[in-house]
């Protein structure tokens, strides 16, 4: 899936090494049964709850349920459930982002999330066009400080995540929108990638 999308986005080459360190990242993360947290802002929170829909549900392919599973559930709920990775967007708990915004600093609203769920071995990717949006920043320092694997996709700057993370995907552009455009391929082929390694047939 990474060599098809490099080849219809050719300009992503200069990024290639780090979309595949990414990739087998997250891939060992699963295998270990860790689970991808994932943040960002505007748009990038939207991408963010983009990337969990095609993690936690059927992609391209038909996902089988796990067998124990099903054994342990009625076949009427078996049958109409498919097999999933745990990954997560810490954008979307209004009660807590309000109460948060209200009586904290809202700088912090991402590392407390991260503080409260993050394990060692689970993966933390922080969305972030620029790389220096604080939120973000912070958030991956705790991720750090977890033992957690720290993940980063920005533009062609990379920011202070570039330097933070244990791996930042920095796509070629400068301008908001059009790093926007390149990131959502690059996440598209990082799903299917690992939904093929998962159940793909082998």
């Amino acid at each position: 899936m990474i060599t098809t999308l490099l080849q219809r986005y050719p300009v992503l080459n200069v990024c290639a090494d780090d979309i595949e360190r990414t990739y087998n990242t997250i891939k060992h993360c699963f295998e270990s049964d860790c689970r991808l947290y994932i943040i960002g802002n505007g748009g990038s929170a939207a991408d963010a709850l983009h990337i969990v829909g095609e993690l936690a549900k059927p992609f391209v392919l038909e996902r089988q349920l796990d067998k124990s599973f099903a054994e342990r559930v009625s076949p009427v709920l078996a049958a109409n459930l498919f097999g999933a990775l745990p990954a997560f967007a810490l954008v979307e708990n209004a009660a807590f982002v309000t109460a948060f915004i209200n009586d904290c600093n809202p700088d912090y609203i991402y590392a407390q999330q991260v503080y409260a769920y993050a394990r060692e071995g689970d993966c933390v990717l922080g969305i972030s066009t620029s790389g220096n949006s604080a939120n973000i920043v912070f958030a991956i320092e705790a991720a750090k400080g977890r033992g957690a694997n720290t993940l980063g996709l920005t533009g062609a700057q990379g920011g202070k995540l570039k330097e933070l993370c244990d791996v930042c995907i920095c796509v070629p552009e400068t301008e908001t929108y059009k790093i926007q455009e390149l990131h959502l391929p690059v996440y598209h082929a990082l799903c299917l990638a690992l939904e093929e390694h998962f159940w793909g047939i082998n």
